[in-house]
């Protein structure tokens, strides 16, 4: 990869820091314990390692228990699945999922798997800037076995209301599953103050490794069911071999995200609105994605009048890794569902670039990012 491509795609990953590869590299090696084996020193080390992560994640998020799985997706797959298997293993009748419209691929496919199950499915409408209009919750709540929602949007960056959701949840006696994959180490999370009886998420969006992730619960709440079965790890939610290093590394990363929290999202904040200043005074016919201020510091969809995003996507390569919406459905050339979701037309959801800004941007990225979007903008649109 050439060295002067700007990385601008932090919400579809982000670079393993260099302190958290540095925790991670002797348990790879010398310390090659396995955290189960509880007859030699080597498991033990390891063991305790793995706790010391678990309160990395508790100190993080909240929550009373701490489930490593592979990354948010699976967690999600655990907390849906395993939830509709306990409510139906404990005779249970609610039938219904609420979820939103603009939910990200893990929890929609997991939607549609269900309601071949015949699940209900219900989806909470969302405002024209990817808001879930917190009205709508309580009529959807009936019969409800669980909803679900998404902290931050990882295309838009807009960011829901999720206490106040999670309170209504709480009143009804629903359990309530928040994916936090886009806001753990961008924004404050709390499994307590969101009245969360579950937490998906994953490492690679806070600066760790690939690979692994967490399910965070609450005390109390309706467990769900295990889906991996072969020797009972993680309190007999998710059997396997625990992955240390990876394990290691989410704890190290939710550390030093959290150390620096509110200066870096005060900086990409003012990065983010450097770029929608410039694209705003340089091009016509721009329009903003997302919430212009509930959203995700270092995000900022735009959409593109008259221009087809895929070819501006190109026309940037040699300069900046953008994305044109989710990378989780970017093989595809279908409109952003959840650009559909705000009243955006097929032309205007097409026409989208995702900006994802990220520890390592500075204000000369955001320049040079501007200059040559600015250009190949101009260039396309005299194309026609």
């Amino acid at each position: 990869m050439p060295e002067d491509v700007i990385y601008m795609d932090h919400h579809a990953t982000t670079p393993c820091a260099r302190t958290v590869v540095e925790a991670m590299l002797p348990w790879f090696s010398e310390r090659c314990g396995n955290a189960a084996s509880r007859t030699h020193a080597y498991g033990w080390e390891a063991e305790r390692a793995v706790d010391a992560s678990r309160r990395s994640v508790r100190d993080a998020v909240g929550g009373d228990e701490v489930v490593f799985t592979s990354g948010a997706t699976e967690a999600i797959n655990l907390a849906l699945f395993g939830l509709f298997e306990a409510e139906r293993d404990r005779g249970g009748k609610r039938n219904r999922l609420v979820i939103q419209a603009t939910e990200h691929k893990a929890v929609l496919d997991v939607a549609r798997a269900l309601e071949r199950r015949g699940v209900e499915v219900v989806q909470l409408p969302v405002d024209a800037h990817g808001r879930v209009e917190v009205d709508a919750v309580d009529a959807a709540l009936a019969g409800a076995w669980c909803v679900s929602v998404m902290a931050a949007n990882n295309e838009i960056g807009t960011v829901q209301p999720v206490a106040e959701i999670g309170a209504k949840c709480r009143e009804a006696g629903v359990p309530f599953h928040v994916d936090a994959a886009q806001a753990v180490g961008r924004l404050p999370v709390d499994v307590g103050a969101w009245s969360a009886d579950l937490l998906s998420m994953s490492a690679h969006k806070v600066y760790g490794p690939k690979g692994v992730g967490a399910l965070v619960l609450r005390r109390g709440g309706l467990r769900p069911k295990a889906r991996m079965l072969g020797g009972g790890h993680e309190s007999g939610l998710r059997s396997g071999t625990l992955n240390v290093p990876g394990i290691v590394g989410l704890g190290c990363a939710l550390e030093l995200a959290k150390s620096m929290l509110e200066s870096e999202a005060e900086r990409l904040t003012a990065l983010r609105t450097r770029l929608w200043s410039g694209l705003q005074s340089s091009i016509r016919n721009v329009v903003l994605n997302g919430h212009p201020t509930e959203r995700l510091p270092g995000n900022l969809s735009v959409s593109f009048r008259g221009v087809e995003g895929e070819a501006l996507l190109l026309s940037l390569q040699d300069v900046v890794a953008l994305s044109s919406g989710s990378a989780c459905t970017s093989a595809t050339v279908e409109p952003s569902h959840v650009l559909r979701a705000l009243g955006h037309s097929t032309d205007l959801a097409l026409a989208t670039l995702r900006f994802g800004l990220g520890r390592g941007n500075t204000e000369a990225h955001v320049d040079r990012t501007l200059q040559a979007v600015v250009e190949q903008v101009g260039r396309l649109r005299a194309r026609g």
